[in-house]
């Protein structure tokens, strides 16, 4: 370890001790407790996954975690098999069939939207779920599969103390105003553009 002169070192205690006290101030002023609307959008990675981490957070807690997805539903996900070992505690939906550039019919993906966000009103309405996620909504959204307004309206509208996180690209501004915590993921490299597939434990 670097030698570290005595002044450097009382500098920086007081340095801290000042940056301690006013985060300690802004903690204090926080007193609001709610149920979060929370959307993760962008052209980065990870926004399912870090939905997924928060799942994690609740079940530590043992408290219970509703998933729908909207179009992953051709794919087999390893979250989805890790999850299964928490039983009970998590009620996962997979609803989509894959994106719309492959299923190529619009009634059968607006069909496919449909029923998955008539199950995630369920989800939304069971007083024993604390956090639904709505994986990939954004882009039934975004392709009009269904209506925005009623959607909005339910998300909005959704009982006390629930979280729910939105995941997908292009996140409508409406839903956006409507949320307690937007995340957009910036893309500054992808190893899909250097020719990389999707890997399995890292895509799916």
């Amino acid at each position: 370890m670097r030698d570290i002169d005595e002044k450097d070192a009382e500098r920086h205690r007081a340095k801290m001790a000042k940056r301690k006290a006013v985060q300690d101030a802004e903690v204090a002023g926080k007193t609001v407790e709610k149920g979060l609307l929370i959307v993760n959008t962008g052209p980065g990675k990870g926004k399912s996954t870090a939905a997924f981490g928060l799942a994690l957070r609740m079940l530590g807690y043992g408290r219970r975690v509703g998933v729908v997805q909207f179009v992953k539903g051709a794919w087999h996900t390893g979250e989805k098999d890790a999850f299964a070992v928490f039983g009970e505690k998590i009620v996962w939906h997979t609803m989509g069939e894959g994106f719309t550039w492959e299923t190529q019919d619009l009634k059968r993906d607006v069909a496919a939207a449909e029923r998955a966000w008539g199950k995630a009103l369920e989800l939304i309405a069971d007083p024993s779920i604390s956090l639904v996620i709505l994986d990939e909504l954004n882009i039934a959204l975004r392709y009009d599969y269904l209506d925005l307004r009623s959607v909005v309206a339910a998300l909005k509208g959704r009982r006390e103390g629930l979280h729910v996180v939105v995941t997908g690209r292009n996140a409508k501004p409406e839903l956006i105003e409507a949320a307690d915590l937007v995340t957009e993921m910036g893309q500054v490299k992808h190893h899909f553009a250097a020719g990389v597939k999707a890997q399995q434990g890292i895509e799916f």
